[in-house]
């Protein structure tokens, strides 16, 4: 006698769902609620996520480089594994920072991964910027999550200008010389500044001790603290949304991102942070040599992050005027202090300068595009052409030393370019998106061509158009 097993519960499920599968009309590989949720997410959306999980490769590899690292300014006589510089009298935090490089496994490999991540971590938070001011995504109720952002830029600067100090080598020889000279720069309490952040003598030994401290542990709390901020702010105020037949018919929940989706990303940007560190060398400590005052190191450039500054202060003529007998040294104080502090406090106030000069107060749940906001989108292109020009400068020398130019002819062209580009660049884009609406409107109430010509019973020849709304099912057909 046969006696029938009696299938368990997941089984039944499982036969179930493949006899629906054989039903219908089409078998695919991926669900249809998979595709569906890849459609509701724009490309866009994905720089906030890099720049977390870049400050997450940053967290790991920090935590690992504290280890080997000593803050120590005295001085000692090298003996590691890096011949050219044995018996060399060099820092103790030079030393270290050569035996993290040379004699701890994977140290030097730690080392790159943590710089490259730190300019990643700065160019996401840039994109994500852009990406929220073009679309007006800074707007009520997400006024709070735009200024969480620009602090988090600013921070990423900070953190990575303070890093780049710990070394002791020329380089940061060279930006301990730059914090001096602006410090100096501010009038009244210049001088006292000075040797209050540098104890006395400079560089003096505790300046790197000091700005230790702020890099592991005051600048990635605060960080921290924002990272978490902006992710209960996006939780109150809901997930980014898109224009567009993506999310129509959608619910709430496919606008979010996925726990699968999350982690792909994630892994992504450490792969990609992991090939940059393993074949991209970046600032080679061991070829550029320990500080020595008094000297520097030729063809010596910042990060990309700083070179609107160093760009800034190469371009600008050596001003200075004298104020109740002290001297006002202007070609430091001005593109040092005054041009960056007035770009970051109006890029911090824009939300609420907008909403005050337009008497716009409503909440916008759906961002704009770029061409519905002309005057918008002008401002910010002319910022960010504003912030290029100074970007280029600071290779003014390496401009007129590969292109045979003269160094003064290349200085004063950015002079006049950092003044003429932004207004250019405010009206061709005003221009652009003024004619990209027009001929929107025009579309919506002509119809859109279609390329064939017809003759009429007279002799005569006319173009045949048709509705936009069929236009646009016709090229997602040719697309699909």
């Amino acid at each position: 006698m046969h006696i029938r097993r009696r299938r368990s519960r997941p089984e039944r499920s499982f036969q179930q769902a493949a006899r629906r599968v054989a039903r219908s009309r089409r078998i695919s590989l991926v669900p249809q609620r998979w595709s569906q949720y890849a459609r509701a997410r724009h490309w866009s959306f994905v720089f906030g996520e890099i720049a977390l999980y870049c400050f997450v490769v940053l967290a790991v590899t920090g935590v690992y480089l504290a280890v080997f690292y000593h803050p120590d300014m005295r001085q000692v006589v090298y003996h590691g594994s890096y011949v050219p510089l044995r018996g060399v009298p060099v820092s103790k935090a030079y030393e270290s920072t050569l035996h993290v490089t040379f004699d701890v496994r994977g140290g030097l490999l730690m080392r790159q991964i943590h710089h490259w991540a730190a300019l990643i971590f700065v160019a996401a938070v840039c994109l994500h910027l852009l990406r929220l001011f073009f679309t007006g995504a800074f707007r009520r109720p997400r006024g709070l999550r735009w200024l969480v952002w620009v602090t988090l830029l600013i921070l990423g600067i900070a953190a990575g200008w303070t890093g780049s100090i710990l070394p002791d080598d020329m380089l940061s020889g060279g930006s301990l010389a730059l914090l001096q000279g602006v410090l100096q720069s501010i009038p009244v309490i210049g001088t006292h500044l000075t040797l209050w952040v540098f104890d006395g003598s400079v560089p003096g030994h505790q300046i790197i001790p000091r700005l230790y401290w702020v890099h592991v542990l005051l600048v990635p709390a605060a960080m921290a603290g924002l990272f978490a901020a902006g992710r209960w702010l996006a939780g109150r105020h809901g997930g980014a949304r898109i224009r567009g037949p993506a999310l129509s018919g959608r619910p709430p929940a496919l606008r979010n991102a996925s726990p699968a989706e999350s982690m792909a990303v994630f892994f992504a940007t450490c792969g990609v942070l992991a090939l940059l560190g393993a074949l991209a060398q970046i600032n080679p400590i061991w070829l550029i040599g320990p500080y020595q005052p008094g000297a520097t190191t030729a063809g010596a450039v910042p990060d990309w992050y700083m070179g609107f500054l160093d760009g800034a202060l190469r371009i600008t003529p050596g001003w200075q005027v004298t104020m109740a007998g002290h001297p006002l040294i202007l070609a430091v104080l001005v593109p040092a202090l005054i041009v960056p502090g007035a770009f970051f406090t109006l890029l911090a106030a824009y939300p609420w300068v907008e909403r005050r000069l337009t008497g716009d107060h409503g909440e916008h749940l759906l961002p704009d595009r770029p061409r519905d906001a002309a005057n918008r989108t002008a401002i910010g292109m002319a910022g960010v052409t504003f912030y290029g020009l100074l970007w280029a400068a600071a290779a003014n020398d390496q401009i007129a030393y590969q292109f045979h130019l003269d160094l003064y002819t290349v200085t004063w062209f950015f002079r006049v370019a950092v003044l003429a580009g932004p207004l250019l660049a405010y009206v061709l884009t005003e221009r652009i998106c003024l004619g990209l609406t027009s001929r929107e409107r025009e579309e919506a109430e002509h119809g859109r061509e279609t390329g064939r010509i017809v003759m009429s019973p007279d002799g005569g020849y006319s173009e045949i158009t048709e509705p936009v709304h069929r236009a646009l099912e016709n090229s997602r057909g040719l697309r699909g």
